[in-house]
């Protein structure tokens, strides 16, 4: 029986043994992520950085503070703020910060998260407090430049780097937002007025082009038109006269081969055809006479052969 009780008893202190052992090692060994520090402090003194990998720590000497070096970010919730002319409007924005000099952050400020908070919220009423409304809304990109230049002198010496400053949303008073309603709606008006003016002039534009180009057009059909008109008719009168003037050449050589006879037949005929008429007067011209005297030389002629 007493056997059994010291094997029990020595199988409690055995494991009281180990419970501690493992106690002791875990406070003796840490592990540094690649992206993580450990700033070590032995009876108080702060003995460095230590990181990344395994960090071996003598138990109850020696101290150790995580420090992660990632960049991180922070909310800073809505605030007031009062411009230069005196308009209240408010913003929330964010801040991104990562941590340079651990050993710095450590030593330097007691909660950077609350510290960063409270100088953010008083540089951003001190910028805003040098603008105007309608600077603080066109010049976003500037406020949030000079913010992290004035938040970043601050946290410098918390080992701590600023590398942005975003503004999420500005709210301007309500009676700011209806007159800017109004101004938008007045913009867009009149650049649809403007629009549809341009339209309208580009189409009046094009429609006088169009109609000039179509007068060009029937001035040079109606000029090509009367040339080809006055072409023909120069070309018949001339085909015309052309014409007129080889008749009376052929009526000038056969009437050079008429001789007196064949005339005098011809004014017979002509006398002959007169006769016949229902006239009982006659104008007989002079040289009918002289025309007859051939006639007559002929027939006498023709009776003596």
């Amino acid at each position: 029986m007493n056997t059994i009780l010291n094997a029990g008893a020595l199988l409690f202190v055995g494991l009281i043994v180990l419970v501690v052992l493992l106690g002791l090692a875990s406070s003796m060994i840490r592990i540094a992520r690649e992206y993580e520090r450990l700033v070590l402090f032995r009876l108080g003194r702060c003995l460095g950085e230590r990181g990344p990998g395994l960090v071996v720590l003598i138990p109850f000497i020696d101290t150790a503070v995580k420090v992660d070096q990632r960049e991180q970010f922070m909310e800073v919730p809505q605030q007031t703020a009062i411009t230069r002319d005196n308009a209240p409007i408010n913003i929330d924005f964010l801040i991104y910060w990562k941590v340079f000099s651990p050993k710095a952050t450590v030593l330097q400020v007691g909660n950077f998260a609350a510290a960063s908070q409270g100088i953010a919220t008083t540089t951003l009423r001190a910028v805003i407090g040098d603008l105007s409304l309608d600077d603080v809304l066109a010049q976003r990109e500037r406020i949030n430049n000079v913010m992290r230049t004035k938040l970043d002198e601050v946290t410098e010496r918390w080992g701590v780097k600023v590398t942005a400053v975003e503004i999420r949303e500005i709210v301007p008073p309500r009676d700011v937002q209806d007159a800017m309603n109004r101004q938008v709606s007045a913009e867009r008006t009149r650049r649809a007025v403007v629009t549809e003016a341009e339209g309208k002039r580009e189409a009046a534009i094009t429609v006088a082009t169009g109609d000039k180009q179509a007068s060009i057009l029937k001035a040079e059909g109606q000029k090509q038109a009367q040339i080809l008109s006055a072409e023909g008719e120069r070309q018949g009168q001339a085909l015309r006269a052309q014409g007129y003037a080889d008749a009376l050449s052929n009526i000038y050589a056969v009437a050079k081969g008429v001789d007196a006879n064949t005339m005098a037949l011809q004014y017979m005929e002509a006398l002959k055809s007169i006769g016949a008429g229902a006239s009982t007067k006659y104008i007989l011209p002079l040289e009918l006479t002289r025309l007859a005297a051939p006639i007559a030389d002929a027939m006498a002629k023709a009776s003596g052969q």
